[in-house]
């Protein structure tokens, strides 16, 4: 993983930006561009499946321009943001390949879809980036990944754009499942953690799951800034605070004995739930000629992709850090 972008995007940039599917991270995404005052809410134009989604944000951002085929939002957008479902890739290319050209970036947000998939099918710079809930308080971090056209100026554009919502990370699309597992998926991860724990709390202690909760966010927020502000590193913190032989040290050996296998089993299922996305869009992006075989198969490939190439799930004989290894949620 690289550097993040150290600039900030000028307040309210003129360049249109459309957002085709508005559901949970298209709106997030919307709202968080604005609030940061990004993006002018007359420079964002957005369309959806449901009249009634784009229809509130117009009505929460005056100006935002709301229109009724994909095709007419990404005409004329310099950036086109695909917030949409995997398996609607396609049937969204297919809309929207005419009405582009080679000097508008397409931003894809969702992890399976390939980068060399959307510049086989489509003229215009194609970024990946894949985003975090953490946007919606101008925080966390954002995973950006290049086509070959994007050029220096425009991955600035895109990482100045992000910088303004969270910390822009530039890495290998073959890392992209391993760092969506922490950056995208990890709030849910560490959210459900949490609610176990104030309910193990409240069970044994009396202590208010509403308190715990609050403890424990207030914690995380702390540690967060500790790691990142505060010039420490896990294992520093994990030494400052666990006296030998005290009450951390004996919660540690309880963590040590539960967590590691299980950090192991949620890479997997994470990974495997991604490979059977992977293949699902092999077969949308290559169906099958009239013989029977599908293109790819003709040409003596005949898996949508390998592991370690298009970033597939990780093999037991691999380190689970994301080196050489493996792409949101």
């Amino acid at each position: 993983m690289a550097t993040k972008s150290a600039s900030r995007t000028e307040r309210g940039t003129r360049m249109k930006v459309a957002f085709i599917g508005t559901g949970s991270m298209g709106s997030l995404l919307i709202e968080a561009f604005s609030r940061s005052g990004a993006l002018l809410p007359h420079h964002i134009c957005a369309s959806n499946r449901s009249p009634l989604k784009t229809k509130r944000l117009a009505q929460r951002y005056p100006g935002l321009k709301i229109y009724g085929s994909n095709a007419e939002a990404a005409r004329d957008s310099k950036i086109i943001f695909l917030c949409i479902k995997p398996l609607d890739y396609p049937e969204v290319i297919a809309e929207i390949r005419d009405v582009l050209d080679d000097k508008q970036i397409v931003v894809s947000i969702t992890s399976p879809v390939q980068i060399e998939t959307l510049e086989q099918a489509l003229p215009a710079k194609i970024a990946k980036i894949i985003p975090s809930i953490t946007h919606s308080v101008h925080s966390g971090a954002s995973l950006c990944m290049y086509g070959k056209r994007i050029r220096p100026e425009d991955r600035l554009l895109l990482e100045q754009l992000m910088s303004s919502v969270s910390t822009p990370f530039t890495l290998k699309e073959t890392e992209t499942r391993i760092a969506s597992d922490i950056a995208s998926c990890g709030p849910a991860f560490v959210a459900y953690m949490l609610k176990l724990w104030a309910e193990a709390a409240g069970e044994l202690t009396g202590l208010t799951q509403a308190d715990a909760i609050t403890l424990g966010s207030e914690m995380l927020l702390g540690t967060g800034k500790l790691l990142t502000e505060g010039g420490l590193t896990a294992e520093e913190l994990i030494e400052r605070v666990a006296v030998p032989g005290g009450v951390t040290a004996e919660g540690l050996t309880v963590l040590e004995a539960g967590l590691r296998g299980l950090f192991v089993q949620l890479i997997e299922a994470t990974h495997r739930k991604y490979d059977e996305d992977l293949g699902k869009l092999h077969a949308l992006f290559n169906p099958p000629e009239p013989g029977g075989e599908t293109a790819a198969e003709e040409e003596g490939d005949s898996s949508p992709s390998s592991h370690q190439a298009d970033g597939g799930a990780l093999s037991k004989a691999e380190p689970p850090d994301g080196s050489g290894a493996a792409t949101l949620p």
